[in-house]
């Protein structure tokens, strides 16, 4: 305590309130005395110390009735009262517990334990005085700390759909940076990534409903994993195609490249998955189409139903080299082969007659990453 502890000694007999003032004066207590309960009780409300010493046997009110009092107030409740008695101490202990005393002093007086049971008396005050002021800060925090919820929940809930479209890192980037304004329709180059699994509708047509559904399921685990570590958005899913594009709604330095090694992760990480379907005798296979080029982008739907759409010949493109893709195999298209053939290897495919598309478009098969490649 910063300042001296404030001692509250009641006693009707002048002699004792005396002694009792000297040895706690001495020690540097701050002694303050009553010669009655009513008068007690009222210096304990116009300035309440930390302990009080309070003897029983008093004309009109006792010290029992006056520590009652004290613990009926609940700005006393927990103040702590030492009661001082020359009488019988068992019965007197008993009484004083039912009253609501801490601690018992037996007159005649001894000093050292009336300073050391004021003293510790004191130390479980300073404590239980911290522990109330430790819980307003908690309660203030608590208070402000709800208010906060409240608002990021209703940001939340305006764009509680992202992290079901977008990877963990996007998702909070567009929160961080006021989320609407990002999702709103605009215009980006963008790299596409279309997946799609060779001979699934023959699987589908041939097998239950829950085996496709186990199938789709270890598909979508795998893809989801290289999706979200090469930070992806996952435009929809259709069956078992899946598209996803790179570079919005936040700009990446490198979309074609994480585009490229994500591709190349899932058809690494789908090798061993379609080798335990084959020993089942479900003959799946991954084909993978990369097309670059420019989308318009933004939110679409209705009120309580929104995704994230790309809308362009890119997005076309991309699933029609998907299309052309083998199992096992990745095609794209020159503009890719342009921005990454320092970084990858691709080896030509011929001009491919795409469904839609007027002209043969040139493709590549991208081989893997150049050895030493950054």
């Amino acid at each position: 305590m910063n300042t001296p502890p404030r001692v509250l000694v009641v006693d009707d007999t002048p002699a004792n309130v005396k002694l009792l003032e000297g040895v706690l004066g001495f020690k540097g207590f701050e002694v303050v005395t009553a010669a009655s309960g009513p008068e007690a009780l009222a210096k304990l409300a116009a300035a309440p110390p930390d302990i009080v010493l309070l003897d029983i046997m008093m004309p009109g009110m006792s010290g029992y009735e006056v520590c009652k009092a004290i613990r009926a107030a609940p700005a006393t409740a927990l103040l702590p009262v030492v009661l001082v008695t020359s009488l019988d101490p068992q019965g007197e202990r008993l009484k004083g517990i039912e009253a609501g005393a801490d601690d018992f002093l037996t007159k005649p007086i001894n000093q050292a334990e009336l300073l050391a049971r004021v003293r510790s008396l004191l130390r479980i005050k300073e404590l239980t005085d911290r522990s109330e002021a430790q819980a307003r800060a908690l309660a203030e925090l608590n208070a402000t700390l709800e208010a906060r919820v409240a608002e990021q929940m209703a940001q939340l809930e305006r764009l509680g759909r992202l992290k079901n479209f977008f990877s963990a890192a996007v998702a909070e980037s567009i929160l961080a940076a006021g989320g609407a304004s990002l999702l709103e329709t605009h215009r980006r180059m963008v790299t596409v990534v279309f997946l799609d699994l060779r001979g699934f509708t023959a699987f589908t047509d041939t097998n239950e409903p829950e085996e496709v559904m186990e199938v789709l399921g270890a598909y979508h685990r795998v893809a989801g994993a290289a999706v979200t570590r090469w930070g992806g958005t996952v435009e929809r899913f259709a069956g078992d195609g899946i598209m996803i594009f790179f570079n919005d709604p936040v700009p990446m330095p490198d979309p074609t490249g994480h585009a490229l090694e994500m591709a190349l992760e899932m058809q690494r990480d789908f090798a061993p998955l379609a080798a335990d379907w084959a020993r089942r005798g479900i003959e799946l296979g991954l084909g993978i189409g990369v097309a670059e080029g420019y989308a318009t982008l933004g939110a679409i739907g209705f009120e309580g139903r929104w995704d994230y759409a790309a809308i362009g010949s890119v997005t076309n493109l991309a699933a029609r080299l998907c299309g052309e893709a083998a199992a096992g195999q990745i095609v794209t298209e020159r503009r890719t082969v342009a921005r990454a053939e320092a970084r990858f290897e691709f080896a030509p495919a011929g001009d491919l007659q795409l469904k839609g598309i007027a002209r043969p478009v040139p493709g590549f098969l991208v081989v893997g990453r150049k050895p030493g490649a950054a």
